[in-house]
């Protein structure tokens, strides 16, 4: 019926304690997509009651590589069976009803759904795709998550709502890493100098050797008059030191103006030259 699924990640610690449950399912192939948005954040845990149609073909179609969280995935009668052996629910659900219940945001739900599942088994309820949870279901939640939408156009598809809950958690299990230390998965990069990026940061001398080599380039080419420099030069210094050049940046900036002198038929100030052809090591400026 389906191809084979890639494993899940390691041994997250939400993939079997947090429980998604989702109600009276009508279409098959939400099934699926929840599966997939599911196994991106490292669940892996779906309950199905009293689903239309399941297991199909659609189902297993939009899951993707997701078949094996499908195969899995425990069929009930009704949601009583589904929560029976857990310990806290928590149900998704609109603001506005008649008697208050306890609300959450999602990153709230998520802290407190990953601390109570320390304990046992905490379940994350999701409705119907046309009409949600109703209120006997509801009053079977000790908490209710609203997920903050826009109200002029708040109605979310079924996977797109579990999606927000697993991203949550996923945030969350991420930013627990390394005894709380900050996560390599979260650290931004954006620039040189940070982990991951594949070359170092350009040193000041070679910065200052490409800037000397841009002013004598568009000297050379009439668009710089030293007689009357005007504010050309430091706009275009401060333009690329705000671009925090790495050093096969620089290489490849010297390579294209070598390759505008020669275009030019202009042999260019003889050190800039040089030094442009000793970084990029090739004479045509190519890297």
């Amino acid at each position: 019926m389906h191809k084979p699924s890639p494993p899940l990640e390691g041994p997250d610690a939400f993939q079997d304690k947090i429980r998604i449950v989702l109600v009276e399912t009508s279409h098959s192939g939400n099934i699926g997509a929840v599966a997939r948005a599911m196994k991106n954040m490292g669940l892996a845990n779906l309950w199905l009651v009293n689903p239309n149609s399941f297991p199909d073909e659609a189902s297993y179609a939009r899951a993707a590589g997701a078949s094996d969280i499908l195969d899995r995935a425990q069929v009930v009668p009704t949601l009583d069976k589904a929560l029976e052996d857990c310990i806290v629910v928590m149900g998704t659900s609109a603001r506005g009803r008649k008697i208050p219940w306890p609300v959450l945001p999602p990153p709230e739900a998520a802290e407190i759904a990953a601390e109570k599942s320390l304990s046992g088994p905490v379940a994350l309820v999701f409705g119907r795709e046309n009409h949600g949870l109703s209120n006997d279901e509801l009053h079977l939640c000790h908490y209710h998550i609203h997920i903050p939408t826009n109200p002029d156009y708040s109605s979310l598809n079924l996977s797109m709502a579990v999606q927000i809950m697993c991203y949550e958690l996923r945030m969350l299990f991420l930013r627990n890493l390394e005894d709380g230390k900050d996560s390599p998965y979260l650290k931004p990069m954006l620039a040189p100098g940070d982990a991951g990026w594949d070359v170092p940061p350009a040193k000041v001398g070679d910065v200052e050797g490409f800037f000397g080599h841009l002013e004598q380039t568009l000297h050379d080419v009439d668009f710089h008059r030293r007689d009357n420099p005007r504010q050309l030069m430091s706009r275009l210094r401060r333009l690329f030191q705000r671009a925090k050049l790495d050093q096969m940046e620089i290489n490849i900036l010297r390579g294209i103006l070598s390759a505008v002198q020669k275009a030019a038929g202009v042999s260019g100030n003889s050190n800039s030259t040089k030094a442009s052809t000793e970084l990029t090591g090739q004479d045509n400026g190519h890297v």
